[in-house]
């Protein structure tokens, strides 16, 4: 057997476009890279009824064929335990569908709205939130919903934030995404266009001078992407990140906290510091969501904590990001922090370190 770097590569392999046409999406092809017994095989056929599967033949490169926890398949090869519900699994946890005042867009905070641009992505993550969703249609926004949507964030002047989301915006053509950012960049109330991607994760190759070009014309732009385990960390990936930053738009990173994939300390140490080697700023560690299906993925909210504890102090503060719940039913993000406060009253706040050290801080007298 041999992996997908090797029996797949080719001359057109740093083709994005031929890495998307030649994603992995059924067990005869996955059979080709990673060992699968028969009844993995099923397990597999069965949760495609319900999840759709798609891997790009870069991501699928990494995973190790003989490592059944290996965090690149833990993260792209379907799993039977999606089949099995937990009792606060929700189609739409974080009720999206309440806060779209029209279709398309989620306007839960006051100056910021999120635009879905695409149902695609190039890889369909394990874990996705928003799996009722992405991946169910091979579609992009049509003509007159992208009017809709334009028109609603333009007749509502508090709007100063747009976040362009989906699926992936990456995976569309970059003349069709030109389309929607040039149009965004004439509303006069919008300053910030971010694009929220995992296009350097899973296809780096998207990230092209042709598509970069194109961004540069429409600065303040951002761009939020969502490695969530060291081994996806690769000179490719790393030449992604680095085209993006010498491009000068920013980039911020958005994890998902996974059993068995990133809920250790050490392991999310590694991530975060090869983040910033790269100029990937640590944005958000997301507590996973209640998705449908995804429940074996969920750590208890101390194993975060404890983590966000461990890293405090050890590595430099712009390298830790915001441990958050996005809380179910549309309260959006919540910092969960540590309490490193002791005790508080009207002449003092008793205060403990990242060491464990004590310490007290006097108030201002009233």
């Amino acid at each position: 057997m041999m992996q997908a770097g090797d029996s797949y590569k080719n001359a057109l392999w740093n083709n994005w476009k031929w890495q998307f046409s030649h994603r992995i999406t059924g067990t005869e092809r996955l059979s080709e890279i990673i060992h699968l017994t028969d009844q993995e095989k099923d397990e597999i056929s069965e949760c495609l009824k319900r999840f759709r599967m798609a891997i790009t033949p870069y991501y699928a490169s990494l995973m190790d064929p003989d490592d059944k926890n290996d965090p690149i398949r833990l993260q792209s090869v379907p799993s039977i335990r999606e089949t099995y519900y937990c009792e606060h699994d929700l189609a739409d946890p974080l009720n999206e569908e309440a806060d779209s005042p029209v279709p398309h867009i989620v306007h839960r905070y006051p100056d910021r709205v999120l635009l879905l641009v695409t149902y695609v992505c190039s890889m369909y993550c394990r874990h996705c939130t928003r799996r009722r969703v992405v991946g169910e249609e091979d579609r992009i926004i049509g003509g007159k919903e992208l009017k809709a949507a334009l028109s609603y964030i333009r007749s509502h002047v508090e709007i100063r934030d747009v976040l362009i989301s989906g699926g992936d915006p990456l995976v569309m053509d970059t003349g069709r995404l030109e389309t929607i950012i040039s149009q965004l960049r004439e509303i006069p109330h919008v300053d910030v266009i971010r694009i929220g991607t995992r296009v350097p994760v899973v296809m780096p190759m998207r990230i092209t001078d042709e598509l970069l070009d194109m961004l540069k014309k429409y600065q303040p732009i951002w761009i939020n992407t969502h490695f969530n385990h060291p081994k996806e960390i690769t000179p490719d990936s790393e030449r992604a990140c680095k085209a993006i930053a010498d491009a000068g738009i920013p980039l911020g990173n958005q994890s998902v906290l996974l059993k068995g994939i990133n809920d250790n300390a050490d392991i999310m140490k590694e991530l975060l510091l090869k983040l910033v080697h790269m100029r990937v700023r640590p944005y958000y560690l997301y507590q996973c969501d209640l998705s449908q299906g995804i429940s074996h993925f969920r750590t208890d909210v101390e194993t975060g904590i404890d983590i966000m504890h461990k890293l405090t102090g050890n590595i430099s503060g712009y390298a830790v990001p915001k441990y958050v719940i996005d809380a179910p039913g549309g309260g959006g993000k919540i910092p969960i922090n540590y309490n490193y406060v002791i005790s508080k009253n009207d002449r003092e706040i008793v205060m403990e370190n990242f060491r464990g050290d004590i310490y007290s801080y006097p108030l201002p007298s009233k």
